[in-house]
């Protein structure tokens, strides 16, 4: 079918250019003007995702040409995109030419292209001025291709140096400028490691994004914004992003979802899989649940244990539930984070907090990325989420590394041909029904761990049934 959708995608020379700050600007600011727009984001992205998503007040999904065909793009856009909404917002990732290799293959201009979709650039003018059109007039004959389609200029200092870029840009390099945005003295988004910190631990976020929207709608021109997005052409694309049937698997498992402050990355699509595929997820924290709730299954993602370590240790209840359903043959898939819940401790700073236990692994933090980057594997021993012989096409980011494990009590289902994983190119801990990794997977170019968990459950939920009428009568 042919999708029209009003879309842009906001681009920029590098990382830190603050393409995230002008980007939730803009969607705050056209939100509260009664715009609903639905966020984007491209790459492997969860921080920057979840801000994107509390700006527009829906989900946003996960556009990567890494991890997924282009087929599975065009698709998961255009049946994103093809709902009731005003238009819709793509945050690039990194230099707008920047991919995995000379090529570029993979980047933001990729994307742009792949999606025909305009591109707003992002320029940080911290002590610069005319240089900035010879770069700005770059990116317009690197690819001709592409749709450059306007600027905003970012960290602008005075007036006069707003007037003097803007008019150069224009004038030389022959784009428009749509906005200048100030320097901000107080900034309401701190950072940690390579991006902002989750929302969800922000104190203020609220707060935050109603300052970008009254700063994006001082300073960008948005009504100019509205009529190139309203241009971009229109696309073929299927309705649906899923080749596989809705009711795939059984209906009626509960999938349990610890979702809260200290385990908040999960893709949209990896939860929807899940509840395609017949399961009821039952949601909860693990800061204030003291026992497993009535489920037949566990998806732990990931997020930063360590900022909640004291919370999650002084939690005996729930950790000592999950120890005890995992030795019971609970299935559980977990993900960086919840890999390190699932260890035996936390050790953080000389003080060590104990976790679940599952797994007999210490894990220490480190001021460098242990991980970092997209994911190859495979699975060479026997498992019950992926035959062996499976390729994982996946990525990792993690300051996380084991401490101490005995590699006797340690089973590893996972080769790592590109990434770090767990230990020495290996990835995947497994334990009873039990698998935990660093590795992230998408369910759009991996749905096998999904279709596992829920048949998984099922089983436990069957022979659980059948005990209980043994126990007590049908």
């Amino acid at each position: 079918m042919i999708s029209s959708c009003p879309r842009l995608i906001v681009a920029a020379l590098r990382g830190g250019c603050g393409k995230t700050t002008i980007s939730l600007g803009i969607i705050s600011a056209w939100r509260r003007a009664g715009r609903r727009i639905i966020p984007f984001k491209k790459g492997p992205d969860y921080i920057d995702a979840g801000w994107l998503a509390q700006a527009a007040g829906r989900p946003c999904f996960n556009l990567d040409p890494y991890l997924m065909t282009p087929e599975q793009i065009v698709r998961s856009f255009g049946h994103r995109a093809s709902g009731n909404h005003d238009g819709a917002l793509i945050e690039g990732n990194r230099g707008l030419f920047d991919g995995t290799d000379e090529a570029g293959t993979y980047s933001t201009a990729e994307l742009a292209k792949l999606l025909k979709t305009p591109i707003i650039l992002v320029v940080d003018c911290t002590k610069a001025t005319r240089t900035l059109a010879a770069v700005v007039y770059g990116c317009r004959l690197f690819d001709p291709g592409l749709d450059l389609a306007g600027v905003i200029l970012n960290q602008v200092a005075t007036r006069r140096q707003e007037t003097l870029v803007r008019h150069v840009i224009e004038a030389q390099a022959g784009v428009p400028v749509l906005g200048a945005v100030p320097r901000l003295r107080d900034h309401d988004l701190p950072e940690r490691h390579l991006g902002l910190i989750p929302h969800q631990e922000h104190p203020a976020a609220t707060k935050a994004l109603d300052l970008l929207a009254e700063l994006i709608k001082d300073s960008v021109d948005l009504k100019r914004l509205e009529t190139l997005a309203a241009a971009a052409p229109d696309i073929d694309s299927a309705l649906d992003p899923w080749t596989w049937p809705t009711s795939a698997g059984p209906v009626g498992v509960r999938i349990g979802v610890i979702r809260d402050s200290a385990f908040q990355f999960y893709y949209p699509e990896n939860l929807e899989a899940l509840e395609r595929l017949g399961a009821r997820l039952v949601v909860f924290s693990s800061l204030d649940a003291d026992r497993l709730p009535d489920v037949d299954g566990l998806y732990l993602g990931g997020g930063f244990p360590e900022t909640h370590a004291e919370i999650l240790a002084g939690n005996q209840g729930l950790r000592t539930s999950i120890r005890k359903e995992a030795l019971a043959g609970l299935p559980i898939y977990a993900e960086c984070g919840g890999l390190m819940y699932l260890g035996q401790s936390l050790v953080l700073n000389g003080s060590s907090f104990p976790m679940a236990g599952v797994f007999p692994v210490s894990f220490g933090l480190e001021k460098r990325p242990q991980g970092h980057g997209y994911v190859q594997a495979e699975a060479d021993s026997i498992n019950p989420y992926f035959p062996v012989g499976e390729k994982l096409t996946g990525h990792e980011f993690h300051y996380s590394r084991p401490l101490e494990h005995d590699p006797d009590q340690v089973k590893l289902a996972l080769k790592v041909d590109r990434g770090h994983g767990f230990h020495q190119g290996r990835d995947g801990l497994l334990a009873h029904n039990v698998l935990a990794a660093y590795t992230h997977l998408h369910a759009l170019t991996n749905i096998r761990w999904a279709e596992s968990l829920v048949r998984l459950a099922a089983a436990r939920r069957s022979r659980d049934v059948a005990v209980e009428e043994e126990e007590h009568g049908p």
